[in-house]
């Protein structure tokens, strides 16, 4: 499941995504085959940590599972 984290907050992406150009019809994400297409993979500081990714409107976003 993918996740818009900003600051101290978690929401969900058709909340942010559903507005930017880049979002599929959907107003969702574009999220093919286990890559954000939309943006760029960020590096883990943990193994423990859920795949994150930058958007390029500047949203980090995260694969919860």
């Amino acid at each position: 499941m993918l996740v818009v984290l900003i600051e101290d907050q978690i929401l969900a992406p058709h909340q942010v995504c559903q507005s930017c150009l880049l979002a599929d019809q959907s107003g969702q994400p574009r999220w093919r085959q286990g890559q954000l297409r939309c943006g760029q993979a960020l590096h883990k500081l943990a193994a423990s940590q859920p795949d994150q990714y930058q958007c390029i409107m500047g949203f980090r976003i995260a694969n919860i599972e």
